[in-house]
């Protein structure tokens, strides 16, 4: 019987986390999708003919970040390139250059990425008012965003506070 509870105690954990996974990444693509970044890049590029494949990039780029977040034990390159020796003798030291040039082109893209994301949302943000009057959503717009804030902030001071990130409940 407790094998059994067990069983269905794993089952449930692992469908939450598939929700709660499907549920961050729909909010993370609903927000890429709003504000254009996708085809505004592909214009940028002069590839417009393309946005499929840039969203289709998106989309997979994301998927093997998550998987390698959750199972981070198959991402150790650096480990099985120093264990092998790969480079010979000198494996230690080109694996620092190969490494820091990475980082390095990481941090550039990474950059160029959230400015670009920050400045879309940031555009965005000036429809939000004429948004509001337009559906007649004239008082209480201010309550509304107030309660969203505060909710996040019972909700993370919960979280922190009876160190629920350490139980996985």
């Amino acid at each position: 019987m407790f094998e059994n509870a067990e069983l269905l105690k794993q089952i449930f954990m692992g469908v939450c986390g598939l929700s709660f996974g499907l549920l961050a990444s729909a909010g993370v693509f609903t927000v890429l999708v709003s504000v254009g970044l996708i085809p505004r890049f592909a214009g940028k590029m002069h590839v417009a003919k393309k946005v499929f494949v840039l969203e289709e990039a998106v989309v997979f780029g994301t998927l093997f970040g998550g998987f390698l977040s959750v199972f981070s034990e198959y991402g150790h390159l650096g480990g099985f390139i120093l264990s092998r020796q790969v480079f010979g003798e000198n494996t230690v030291l080109i694996w620092k250059w190969i490494g820091s040039s990475l980082l390095v082109l990481w941090g550039i893209f990474a950059g160029m990425f959230v400015g670009c994301l920050a400045l879309a949302i940031a555009e965005m943000l000036n429809s939000i008012p004429i948004f509001a009057r337009r559906i007649g959503f004239r008082h209480g717009l201010g309550l509304a965003i107030g309660a969203a804030a505060f909710g996040k902030l019972l909700g993370s001071l919960i979280y922190f506070a009876k160190g629920i990130y350490m139980s996985g409940f």
